[in-house]
């Protein structure tokens, strides 16, 4: 089947919308698997940290990182099929989050393209026992949001209201 860690990034990316963990977890994957520079992988959690600046309104890091997934990924047609990802979806997604985001549109998640049904069905159970909601609305939780900064020491209210600044 596929790695749980995959399993784990689909699930945090399509419920929580915690995309800080998405990198967290695909990145300790990644380096497991061998730490390739341009790995599949890579350009996935690329995307997630893309989500990440961009619902920080951080529009230069999101537009970085969002091109550079598509630079590695746009070489991966074959491993993004072999994920269960509609290779040619994802990339026209992409392509259209990264025109959003470079021309200040407002902060909106978007769905991978999953196109193999067993992992759906895996991914949606996970989020279930996770308690979120497939797909669901982004409750843009100032803790998810600002996780960088939680995860280095704690947030204080002082750090949290810098934060937004």
């Amino acid at each position: 089947m596929f790695p749980l860690p995959y399993i784990e990034f689909l699930s945090h990316f399509h419920g929580d919308r915690d995309f800080f963990e998405c990198h967290e977890v695909l990145e300790e994957h990644w380096k497991k698997s061998g730490m390739e520079k341009n790995s599949v992988w890579i350009g996935l959690i690329q995307i997630a940290v893309s989500f990440y600046h961009y619902r920080r309104g951080n529009k230069k890091g999101a537009v970085k990182m969002m091109e550079k997934a598509i630079e590695i990924l746009n070489k991966k047609r074959a491993e993004v099929h072999s994920l269960g990802i509609s290779y040619e979806h994802l990339l026209s997604i992409l392509i259209r989050s990264c025109r959003d985001m470079q021309l200040g549109a407002p902060y909106q998640p978007i769905s991978l393209p999953i196109q193999d049904s067993e992992l759906l069905a895996v991914c949606k159970e996970r989020v279930r026992s996770l308690g979120f909601e497939w797909g669901g609305k982004d409750d843009l939780n100032e803790y998810i949001i600002h996780k960088h900064i939680a995860r280095k020491r704690p947030l204080t209210k002082n750090r949290l209201e810098k934060a937004f600044k």
